[in-house]
Formats: structure tokens, C-alpha cells, sequence
């Protein structure tokens, strides 16, 4: 057979040519438009938001209002005697987040968008104190640097960490407003850069004193408070940072999905009933419900709301009686945690946009503030002003809300008067020490459902007493938590230089900042 040479040649020709018009093609032919490698910052943000304020939401659902005995659990009570074991969480949900959040100030630094690279910052500042309050110790200059081959992280103490989270926020304010990009994808302010500047430096206020007893934060604190344009702070409850929960999932709050069994479990603390009823606050109306035995419905009298004693066995517990009689014992005779937190499977009432997810909150603000003034930290303001404010946001906040769910029976009972602030534990008066016990027990009352931010700085203050129950399994309140199990297993070498420095890996271990 004989074969057209120039046309073999031609075809040969056009075929090498044509692999290397494929070579130069290959990286875009395998790039699949439906599965980008990269992903905007508007896109990420949503996610990380998301997620790492619901973990702070249900750390105070399961441990924060618990251990700082606001309320209590009438089964499976583990949490409420301080069975607690390695805690994987806030870390690996936390740790996960902050890939994302790298890849934000990465991109965003790239792109010149200094608005998302300072939200970013203010986020993971946010997440570090939170995790380094609850730990101590972690990884955090060498943290989520695999591609760099490190694979086993160094732990930081935990000055450092508060050293480097104080200078990203102070960053952060700076960055924030600097360019002019549009932010999309944020569903905590919903693209406001002025309530996150005020969210950077309210944030950092609260560091500055979570520090006060390890160095003075004086100058820090004036230096913000005497320049709001610069750096401004929250100046009323619109501008607080609170997740504000919708209608469709996956951004109803958390609670109003859960089984009614697990919402039950937790229940109105003793603690918290006596100090409403001693101080004649009307908060016993929004914290919590009547108890179904009184038959009150959506509000009642004084008289039926009842709480349970924290740290309580299981079998006593689930059976106790407020009045004393075992005929009137159980949980019917105790309140439920208020409706503004209820599950849809536990009342036709639950709202599933009711509860916000606080992250910190204007009230709590101006008790950093009352304190600050009162310790001669910062010369701005009046202390008693401060306080007073505290409280005031406090009630306002829960008006706001119960409005907000059509349960005005609940709102109208929460406005006060003069007569609130004249009662003798709540009037602004006595020694420096009856003054920041009383700024410390209203701050503990106003941070209900506050992550674990009412743990965190009852470990400061003492304030209010706390007492562990009566089938507690260690005498003492927990002032951390362990590290997970996975720590130990897989970043061995880095777990043992960190105990051997910070102490034993366990609830009893106090963290730097902790002197008292």
C-alpha cells in the first residue's frame, strides 16, 4: 500500500502542534468553573460567622449559665458538678474557622479591600480570647500553618496571645474604614464598618481589664476613651454585637430545634431566682417561665417561679422540691429557662428569630466602664452614671426583644423606676468594695446567655459568690478547661512543654491572667 508522504507529514505536524496548543491550554481546560479553588471573602464570611457564634452561643447554653449558676440541670448533671472531662470544643470548631478566616485577610489584602481584612481581624482577635480564657496556653503565632510545614505547633503563653490580640484589634480599628469596598456577606452588622470599629474598641476594653490584675491598663483605656472618633466604642444597645437569628434554617437559633427533653434539662438556678426576688428585678420574667404546677401561663406572680440548687445528683435533682414536700417535687414545680430561648417543640410561643446570640453587649460595657472609673483606670464619666447605664441597657435590651416575639405580658414587666435603684444592695453607695460587688453582681445578671463571659470574669472578680453544690465532684468552682484529647495524641511533645510551664492539665489550673 502506498502511503501520501506530504500528507503523513502535514497530519504529524498538525498534531504536534496541536499537543502544544493542549499544554499551553491544560491548566484552564482542568479548572472547573462549578468548583473554584478560590472563593471570595464575601462568601467565606457568612460560614465563619456563623459557626463560631453559635459555638459561643452554645457554650453558654451548655457550661456558661450553668457553672455561673444562672441555671441549673435536672438530669444528666455532669456539667453542674464539674464532671468536666477534655473539652474538643471551642478548639477544633474555632481552629477549623480560622483557616477561612486567614484565607479572608489573604484575599482581601490582595484585592486592597481593608474593610474585610479588618472584620477578619476583629473576628479571630475575638475567637483567640475566647479560647485562651477557656484554655490558657495555645498554638497561635505558629496556629493553621501546615503549609509552611508546620505540623506541630508551638504553644504561646497566654500573655503573648493577649499581646498579639491586643495589637490586631488596635489594627484592625485602623484598617477598617480606610478603603471604600462595599462588604457583603456579613450577618452579624450586616456590612456596617462603624459598628465593627466599635465592636474592635469595646472588645479591646474588655481585655484591658480582664488583664488589670497582671498589669495596669490606665493608659490604654484613656487612650481610648478620649478619642471616639478615632476609636470609638458601643454607645447604645443598636450598636452591640448580637447575632440576630431568622426565620429559615440554618439561621434560627440554635435552641429552637431542640428535642423538648434536652431543653428541659436545664432549668431556673436557686442562685439566680434569689437574687431576682432579693433585688425586686423584674428580669425573673424574661429569665425564665411559671412553673406548670402554678398554672400561670405566659407570666405569673413572684411565687411561681422557682429555681433548683446547682450541682444536685441526678435522682435528687430531678426530684426536687422548692417548698420541701416530696409530693410537690419534680419538674413541674420548677421554672423553665425563659421563652425568649424556647425550642418550637416545647411551646407554641418560641419565636425561632427570639434569642440573639450576644457576643458582648452594651450593658456589659458600661459595667467594664463603671469598674474602670471606680478603680481609677480612666478619668472619663462617672462610675455611678456607668453602672446605672448597665443596668438600664440591661432591662431595655429584654423589652426590646419581648416586644420583638409579640409577648408584650413579658415587656411591660420590664420597665424600672427610681425605686429599683434606691433598694440598698442595688443603690450606688458604700465602700470601693460595696460599690464593685454591686457593679459585679448587675454585670453577672446582664450576662445571661453571654458565652461564657459571666465565667470569665467572675475568675477576676469573685463576684457574686459562687459555691460549688452539694454532689459536686471537686470542692472548688472550675477556673479552665483541659485541652482535647486530640492535643495530646497528635501534638504530643508541644502538650507537655505547655503543662510543664502552665501546670497540670485540669479544671483546677488557673490561667495567667487568674491571680485571685
Amino acid at each position: 500500500m502506498n502511503f501520501n508522504k506530504k500528507y503523513i507529514t502535514a497530519l504529524s505536524l498538525s498534531f504536534l502542534l496541536g499537543l502544544g496548543a493542549c499544554d499551553q491550554d491544560f491548566e484552564e481546560i482542568n479548572i472547573n468553573p462549578n468548583s473554584p479553588e478560590t472563593v471570595s471573602s464575601a462568601l467565606l464570611l457568612p460560614t465563619v460567622i456563623r459557626n463560631t457564634t453559635n459555638e459561643i452561643a452554645g457554650r453558654a447554653w451548655g457550661y456558661g449559665n450553668v457553672v455561673m449558676q444562672q441555671s441549673a440541670k435536672i438530669q444528666f448533671t455532669n456539667e453542674d458538678r464539674y464532671n468536666w472531662g477534655p473539652q474538643g470544643n471551642p478548639y477544633s470548631t474555632f481552629f477549623n474557622s480560622l483557616r477561612d478566616l486567614n484565607n479572608v485577610i489573604e484575599i482581601s489584602t490582595e484585592a486592597g479591600q481593608s474593610n474585610y481584612v479588618g472584620i477578619a481581624k476583629v473576628i479571630r482577635a475575638n475567637m483567640f480570647s475566647f479560647m485562651t480564657d477557656a484554655y490558657g496556653d495555645l498554638p497561635y503565632s505558629e496556629a493553621t500553618r501546615a503549609k509552611q510545614d508546620i505540623n506541630y505547633p508551638k504553644f504561646d503563653t497566654q500573655e503573648e496571645i493577649y499581646n498579639g490580640i491586643l495589637a490586631e484589634l488596635e489594627e484592625a480599628n485602623n484598617l477598617l474604614g480606610s478603603t471604600n469596598e462595599v462588604v457583603e456577606g456579613d450577618i452579624l452588622f450586616d456590612g456596617d464598618v462603624m459598628r465593627w470599629k466599635k465592636f474592635a474598641n469595646s472588645l479591646r476594653l474588655r481585655i484591658l481589664m480582664r488583664l488589670s490584675d497582671r498589669r495596669d491598663p490606665s493608659a490604654a483605656m484613656q487612650s481610648i476613651l478620649s478619642n471616639p472618633s478615632q476609636s470609638p466604642i458601643f454607645t447604645s444597645n443598636e450598636d452591640q454585637a448580637a447575632l440576630q437569628y431568622l426565620s429559615d434554617v440554618p439561621n434560627q437559633h440554635p435552641l429552637y430545634t431542640t428535642r423538648s427533653g434536652s431543653f428541659d434539662e436545664y432549668r431556673l438556678s436557686e442562685k439566680m431566682e434569689g437574687v431576682l426576688k432579693d433585688y425586686n428585678d423584674p428580669r425573673l420574667f424574661a429569665y425564665a417561665q411559671p412553673t406548670n404546677d402554678s398554672g400561670a401561663g405566659v407570666i405569673g406572680e413572684i411565687e411561681d417561679y422557682q429555681g433548683v440548687p446547682n450541682g444536685l445528683a441526678d435522682e435528687e435533682a430531678l426530684q426536687y422540691s422548692p417548698s420541701g414536700d416530696p409530693a410537690k417535687g419534680g419538674s413541674n414545680f420548677i421554672s423553665r429557662i425563659g421563652l425568649l430561648w424556647s425550642c418550637s417543640a416545647c411551646t407554641s410561643l418560641a419565636n425561632p428569630q427570639g434569642y440573639q446570640a450576644i457576643l458582648m453587649s452594651y450593658a456589659e460595657l458600661q459595667f467594664i466602664l463603671a469598674e474602670a472609673r471606680e478603680r481609677n483606670f480612666i478619668s472619663t464619666g462617672s462610675a455611678e452614671e456607668y453602672y446605672r447605664n448597665g443596668i438600664q441597657a440591661s432591662f431595655d435590651y429584654y423589652r426590646d426583644r419581648y416586644n420583638f416575639v409579640n409577648l408584650p405580658e413579658i415587656a411591660d414587666k420590664l420597665m424600672i423606676d427610681e425605686s429599683y435603684f434606691a433598694q440598698d444592695e442595688v443603690a450606688y453607695a458604700g465602700s470601693t468594695e460595696d460599690k464593685l460587688r454591686k457593679i459585679g453582681t448587675q454585670k453577672w445578671l446582664a450576662l445571661f446567655f453571654t458565652g461564657m463571659e459571666g465565667w470569665y470574669d467572675w475568675r477576676r472578680t469573685n463576684y457574686p459568690e459562687i459555691l460549688p453544690g452539694p454532689a459536686a465532684f471537686i470542692n472548688t468552682v472550675p477556673v479552665r478547661y483541659m485541652y482535647p484529647s486530640s492535643v495530646q495524641s497528635l501534638n504530643g511533645e508541644k502538650y507537655q512543654e505547655v503543662i510543664s510551664r502552665q501546670g497540670p492539665d485540669e479544671i483546677t489550673t488557673r490561667v495567667w491572667w487568674d491571680v485571685n
